[in-house]
């Protein structure tokens, strides 16, 4: 399969692990070339609250904790998908699985799959750096947006604390978890020929490779 068409409507996914930079690189994306920003957990809330069929359908299993399962979500997705026939798009959050990624290249035609590649131990240094404040939701990071005096909360003075799933040892748990369910899904669109990898530790050392790369791939209209 070709990884690009002759068409100005160009359809991207982005793939990559928690911390790797994803939202900002795909606000970027967003930014500069005028794709559409369709996020799988976006989606998900706003067909529910507009209590669509396969919406209600997927908040009776979050309702019970559990899942939403693959042909719900791939449902949920596509619907959404068949309203954008003339537009560009950049889908993010989704597919999670391989059978989500096999139904919807049924589905729908993709032009690249971007997947960030981030070393662990850079990621785990990220996240370790995060601190909340709980009551407002607030976040800060030692490293990049550090509170002005260490460990309190730039306006209340209250303490800051560390979440339990920002720890080393939880952030490496998930991780594995990503990696184990992303494998797949990458082995199988570099075998449909689509699937872009680009590497580097910091979001600015990869935001040059993604942009020249799009550049040069997106079709441009006459």
């Amino acid at each position: 399969m070709s990884a690009l068409r002759s068409s100005p409507i160009f359809r991207a996914i982005i793939l990559g692990a928690p911390a790797s930079g994803k939202g900002t690189i795909s606000s970027r994306i967003v930014r500069d070339f005028k794709l559409k920003h369709l996020s799988g957990g976006d989606l998900l809330r706003s067909q529910i609250g507009a209590k669509t069929e396969v919406g209600l359908m997927a908040k009776t299993f979050m309702d019970k904790g559990s899942l939403v399962p693959d042909d719900v979500m791939s449902a949920l997705i596509i619907n959404e998908l068949a309203l954008l026939k003339q537009h560009s798009w950049l889908l993010d959050g989704f597919p999670r699985t391989l059978k989500q990624a096999e139904t919807l290249n049924q589905k729908e035609h993709v032009d690249v799959v971007i997947s960030l590649d981030v070393p662990e131990e850079e990621i785990v240094q990220r996240v370790a750096g995060r601190w909340t404040h709980i009551a407002s939701g607030r976040v800060y990071n030692t490293e990049f947006n550090p509170p002005k005096v260490p460990g309190i909360d730039d306006v209340t003075g209250e303490k800051l604390i560390q979440r339990d799933d920002d720890k080393p040892e939880a952030v490496r748990q998930r991780l594995q978890t990503y990696e184990a369910n992303i494998k797949p899904i990458l082995e199988f669109y570099d075998g449909h020929g689509i699937l872009k990898l680009f590497k580097g530790r910091f979001t600015n050392e990869i935001w040059p490779k993604v942009h020249g790369f799009l550049s040069e791939s997106i079709p441009k209209s006459n």
